[in-house]
């Protein structure tokens, strides 16, 4: 077992240094740190997510020992793995095996009934299958089995999905539309908050806005923190913002950083407002789940370190939770970068009775890595679930249109200057996995646990 643990180790290495080998450039170039460092806090991290491999390794082996097959018992676990990593010490499901089909459309759409979950199960489940038929280690009769059985849940997936995608389809054909518009600034992340360039960029944002304003939308969003200003503050640049709105005649939805003033301290937010067609602000709302040592630094007592990463990243204060905004009588979902990566954030919001989502993000401190691919892709599995057109504001891309069945209907390229033109659809009602979230996953574990009881009482 130990021997599967050190194997598991190293594959999980593998595979995510492979995905997160951008997280040393990000904390090297905007943490200030030196390169041995940021590569250090890159291996951290992926050698704590990849010890979920080296459990499901280890157990897999312990399991399969006892005669347990590898399809039943493999699936199972690596889903209650994912869920861990998901959810233990703040969570960071980046890099769970369902966001590799985003493109297969007919396969992710169980994703309304089981979330991203049902998806890495059954792609665990065929690669079972195929180990034991290649290794032949089960008998003829279980190999047959399993065969069987995995065909038939394939084959069960991709009838669904093709139902879904019609009914879906269909759905959003008889849905009234509304234009909306995103403007990608593509400010560069090293001058953005440069007051040298503050008028450059609000120059930036206001031009583009008035191209935007020629397709007549009801609605223009700019991404995170597009203005390099505190917007709360009521002065010549906060008026600018405003007169946007008002000249655009369209509602407007952007980022800023904001402040709260608690016991004669000034903590900053990470915020996303609202305004309407006659320059009002009508909400904000302040990001809730921080991204950890890039908004927020936990554990400060045992890395000296951290105090230079806060000061070159940034410390903000989370806000008080999900409420959607209210825009000419419909709700509106925010998810402000890290929180597309969530389930449970965006399903909150359809709970609370949004009908449209909107993503706002600054994807600019990945660089040209394949981090703005892999969290688009990520993103796409929020639609599905929830069955929500996804309106993406990214400052230097990818800013995107997504649709309830997960597919992006049109996108930017990378460090872009542009204004992207399209339509959404206000989607009522729910899903399965809004309503009850994780069931597959509280499933998963019931039906794994009973295994390894019966498996304890048959050795003992």
């Amino acid at each position: 077992m130990a021997g599967a643990f050190m194997l598991g180790l190293v594959a999980g290495l593998v595979y995510n240094v492979g995905l997160l080998y951008w997280v040393s450039g990000v904390v090297v170039q905007y943490g200030h740190l030196p390169l041995w460092l940021g590569i250090l806090i890159m291996l951290l991290l992926t050698l704590y997510l990849s010890l979920y491999v080296s459990l499901f390794a280890a157990a897999v082996n312990y399991l399969g020992r006892r005669q347990v097959p590898l399809a039943v018992t493999a699936p199972l676990l690596w889903v209650l793995l994912e869920y861990g990593k998901a959810h233990l010490l703040t969570g960071f499901p980046w890099g769970s095996l369902a966001y590799s089909q985003y493109l297969n459309l007919p396969m992710i759409q169980i994703a309304d009934l089981t979330g991203p979950y049902g998806v890495s199960f059954l792609l665990v489940l065929v690669n079972a299958v195929l180990c034991d038929l290649i290794t032949q280690k089960e008998s003829r009769f279980v190999v047959l089995t399993e065969l069987v059985a995995g065909s038939i849940l394939l084959s069960a997936a991709y009838t669904y999905g093709a139902y879904r995608l019609a009914d879906t389809g269909a759905r959003i054909r008889n849905t009234p539309s509304k234009p909306v518009a995103i403007v990608q600034g593509n400010v560069d992340q090293s001058i953005k908050w440069d007051p040298r360039f503050q008028q450059e960029t609000i120059r930036t944002y206001t031009e583009l806005s008035g191209k935007a304003a020629l397709g007549s939308p009801d609605l223009i969003v700019w991404p995170e923190t597009a203005t390099p200003f505190l917007f709360q503050q009521v002065d010549e640049k906060q008026g600018e913002v405003l007169a946007v709105a008002r000249s655009a005649k369209a509602f407007l939805i952007f980022g800023s950083i904001s402040y709260r003033r608690i016991e004669n301290r000034t903590h900053f937010q990470n915020s996303a407002y609202l305004l309407s067609p006659q320059g009002e602000i009508l909400g904000r709302y302040d990001k809730v789940h921080l991204v950890p040592y890039g908004e927020y630094v936990p554990l400060r007592p045992f890395f000296p370190f951290v105090e230079k990463l806060a000061v070159g990243v940034g410390d903000f204060l989370p806000g008080e939770g999900f409420e959607p905004l209210s825009m000419d009588g419909e709700k509106v979902g925010i998810l402000i970068c890290y929180e597309a990566i969530f389930p449970e954030i965006s399903r909150a919001y359809r709970e609370r009775g949004a009908s449209f989502l909107v993503n706002l993000t600054n994807d600019a401190w990945f660089g040209k890595s394949s981090a703005p691919y892999q969290h688009l892709a990520i993103t796409a599995f929020r639609a599905v679930e929830n069955r929500l057109f996804i309106i993406r504001a990214a400052n230097t891309g990818i800013s995107a249109f997504i649709a309830p069945t997960g597919e992006i209907l049109s996108g930017t390229a990378l460090f872009e200057t542009t204004v992207l033109q399209g339509l959404f659809h206000v989607m009522e009602g729910g899903t399965f996995y809004s309503r009850f979230g994780d069931f597959f996953v509280y499933f998963c574990m019931a039906f794994f646990f009973m295994i390894f009881i019966i498996t304890r009482r048959r050795e003992s």
